[in-house]
């Protein structure tokens, strides 16, 4: 039985999942974060086995036909994907495990978890997204990572992504990055008090 809560945030491409990841993870010791494998060159200041695990191609190909994937996905003409056993142990541990995966992912981690009861029990998706659609092209465009062409294919397919916010259980709409950590432990406060995951409270 996994004892741990699998939390999964998805935001729209330069939505903010990332710096409100790294600041939920520092208010919240019961958390833990499962790296992503990519095959993305690292942007400047990413270390390797801090941000992500970066692989060739040929060596992501290998690990999904090895199976090795909870979930993996092309995004913008990279692959993503996260590593089974990495939520597995941690999850088995009592651990809460935090994943920051687009939303072409959390769908396909949804899909895995009707074929898995105890991963459905863990689950908790969150949808983060940007108060409108020019905060979101400002803070893509402020990041200076991405050429014109794919910041706008990045918005582009924005839209796209924050049409299925219904599909999650919890929707953020951001504010400061004090209320959005705050609104994130709300949610993991009352996750964890629910009662399919819990014992009786008395020896009954």
């Amino acid at each position: 039985m996994l004892k741990g809560l699998l939390v999964v945030i998805s935001a729209p491409s330069g939505g903010g999942k990332t710096t409100l990841c790294h600041n939920l993870l520092a208010a919240d010791d019961r958390l833990t974060r499962a790296l992503t494998c990519t095959t993305r060159a690292p942007r400047p200041g990413e270390v390797e086995g801090s941000e992500y695990f970066f692989l060739a191609q040929d060596e992501f190909e290998r690990r999904v036909a090895a199976g090795e994937f909870l979930e993996h996905a092309v995004v913008h003409g990279r692959r993503y994907g996260t590593l089974r056993r990495e939520v597995i142990e941690r999850l088995g541990a009592g651990r809460d495990v935090l994943l920051a995966i687009d939303v072409q992912g959390a769908g396909v981690i949804r899909e895995e978890t009707r074929r898995d009861a105890d991963l459905a029990a863990a689950l908790v998706t969150v949808f983060y997204v940007p108060g409108s659609p020019e905060i979101l092209e400002s803070r893509l465009r402020g990041r200076g990572t991405e050429d014109q062409e794919t910041a706008r294919r990045r918005l582009a397919a924005a839209r796209g992504e924050v049409a299925r916010w219904s599909e999650f259980d919890y929707l953020v709409v951001s504010g400061s990055m004090a209320e959005d950590v705050a609104r994130l432990r709300e949610i993991l406060a009352a996750e964890r008090m629910r009662t399919h995951r819990q014992a009786a409270p008395w020896s009954l």
